[in-house]
């Protein structure tokens, strides 16, 4: 987080208006190759094949991210990374973002812009070409970020979650157990002594430059991976959002197969989420691209989705209605 600027200075969106409020943002937004760009009601955005996949996800103040723990640069780009992830665990290459923001009237319009220059970094890094084709702005008590993200097929079909078959390998691509460490360190040591989340005391316990808190507020998901793993014969694929574990369950009851852990995971790696890697399956004989690495194979469905040395692995993780009570919000 930038320590010189302070985001919250300046006019607020209330002061300036939608209009003015829109052209400071999409000024500062990548905008890609789209056939019609912001401006119009829709934009227009091609398919080549005639196929596109699409998301959408939401960030909410409280649950998802606080003020006090991440910039406003931290939540485009961690808005952006999680819709890209989506986009490619599907076998896609993202292609378009629309993004809807409800900020309360008292919001500067500063924190506006530098969630934009957080898409535009994500974008930059994660997947260039892709642009910010469109999207809304309204306001709340409650700040939001939603986002709608597109993703080219490139003529392949989309690799779903329930292709897994008997032998595959089970592969993962990405970081796995760092955002949940980083996350365990904000709440750790970046609260004051009512246990709310707090600015001086993420600074002064040196969480800033712990590279654990810097994954939890900006993911870097392997985006590229995810068309890499459809052209070398995925047959099952997602993202690993809300933890490997958790995820491994989804893939595993959607393919009506087990998953066999060969690999020993501490609990951190197993259960923690955001590290929005990707978790896929392979042809036994198939070379894995990119940075996906062998974990597991699949086994016969069994009476557990997920097992470890033959025992099994509880299939949790993170859940924003079980998780989360509103507290510091």
């Amino acid at each position: 987080m930038d320590a010189t600027y302070d985001a919250w200075a300046g006019p607020t969106v209330g002061e300036l208006g939608e209009l003015a409020v829109l052209d400071r943002i999409t000024s500062r937004l990548p905008t890609g190759s789209p056939l019609l760009g912001p401006g119009d009601d829709c934009a227009v955005v091609a398919a080549p094949d005639g196929r596109f996949v699409v998301t959408t996800d939401m960030m909410v103040h409280g649950p998802d991210f606080r003020w006090a723990w991440s910039s406003p640069e931290d939540v485009g780009w961690k808005a952006a990374a999680t819709n890209l992830s989506d986009v490619a665990a599907m076998g896609a290459a993202p292609s378009g973002l629309v993004i809807a923001l409800a900020a309360p009237q008292a919001t500067p319009v500063a924190v506006l812009e530098g969630i934009a220059d957080g898409f535009r970094l994500a974008v930059d890094a994660l997947a260039p070409g892709c642009g910010v084709v469109g999207g809304d702005l309204s306001t709340s008590a409650t700040f939001t970020v939603a986002v709608t993200a597109f993703g080219d097929l490139g003529g392949r079909a989309p690799v779903l979650r329930s292709g897994a078959r008997v032998g595959d390998v089970v592969a993962v691509s990405g970081e796995l157990g760092r955002a949940a460490r980083g996350l365990a360190r904000l709440f750790r040591d970046g609260v004051d002594h009512q246990g709310e989340p707090d600015r001086a005391a993420t600074v002064a316990s040196g969480a800033d430059a712990d590279p654990d808190v810097d994954r939890q507020r900006r993911p870097v998901p392997p985006i590229a991976d995810g068309p890499r793993a459809a052209v070398a014969g995925a047959t099952a694929m997602l993202d690993l959002s809300d933890g490997l574990a958790i995820d491994a369950g989804r893939l595993a009851r959607a393919s009506r197969v087990t998953l066999l852990l060969e690999v020993d995971l501490d609990e951190v790696a197993l259960h923690g989420g955001e590290d929005h890697g990707l978790l896929a399956t392979f042809p036994a004989d198939a070379a894995l691209p990119g940075g996906f690495r062998r974990i597991g194979v699949v086994r016969d469905r069994g009476d557990a989705d997920l097992l470890r040395a033959g025992a099994p692995v509880p299939t949790t993780g993170w859940d924003p209605y079980a998780d989360w009570d509103g507290a510091a919000g």
